[in-house]
């Protein structure tokens, strides 16, 4: 005579199989490390091209600054270019060159005085975006900065929220410097393709 079971052990029964075929056909895939997929896959539209041009504010002195010093070598304070000194930055990006105009974001980073020849940074940054369409979004900045040339050139190597897969450059030109207290103006043109 056949042995019958009850409705329970016969689900189990069921479910059991279920997981022992399926762990079988998934096992019998090999994992993959990468594969390419369509940009539209991620919701990525045509590449377009923008233009961003704000203020930097990079204050070193005073009750509030944005950029404060975090370490330097035990030689940086002999070096002719401050070699080895590194600051963290929160500057302030507006409108105008004017502290008190708009601000539409913060520049936050480090840079570090890398040259034992030139005054001349590495800078290591993100412009966090507040304003407008961009609010939310980031650029990240990895580059040279040869503080003292007329127009340095820096590249954009990512992006956040609307900069997502952004590339391009930033252009930075001194607006102001004030040798006694070290505060700086920076002007900074943008140029970035971003989908």
């Amino acid at each position: 005579m056949a042995k019958t079971y009850s409705k329970p052990t016969s689900i189990l029964f069921t479910l059991v199989t279920i997981l022992f075929f399926s762990t079988y056909v998934i096992a019998d895939e090999a994992p993959v490390f990468s594969k390419n997929l369509p940009p539209s896959s991620l919701g990525l539209k045509q590449q377009k091209l923008s233009h961003l041009h704000f203020y930097f504010h990079d204050i070193v002195s005073g009750p509030k600054p944005t950029a404060i010093r975090v370490a330097q070598a035990a030689t940086t304070n002999a070096s002719l270019t401050g070699f080895g000194a590194m600051a963290v930055i929160d500057d302030p990006l507006t409108l105008l060159p004017e502290n008190t105009s708009k601000v539409v974001g913060q520049a936050q980073g480090i840079y570090t005085l890398a040259s034992q020849s030139e005054a001349a940074l590495l800078m290591v940054m993100n412009f966090a975006f507040t304003e407008g369409e961009y609010n939310g979004s980031t650029l990240s900045v990895l580059g040279r900065n040869t503080v003292f040339s007329t127009v340095r050139e820096m590249p954009i190597v990512g992006g956040s929220g609307v900069f997502r897969f952004a590339r391009g450059y930033a252009q930075a030109k001194t607006y102001t410097f004030d040798t006694k207290s070290g505060d700086a103006v920076v002007e900074y043109n943008v140029y970035v393709l971003h989908h």
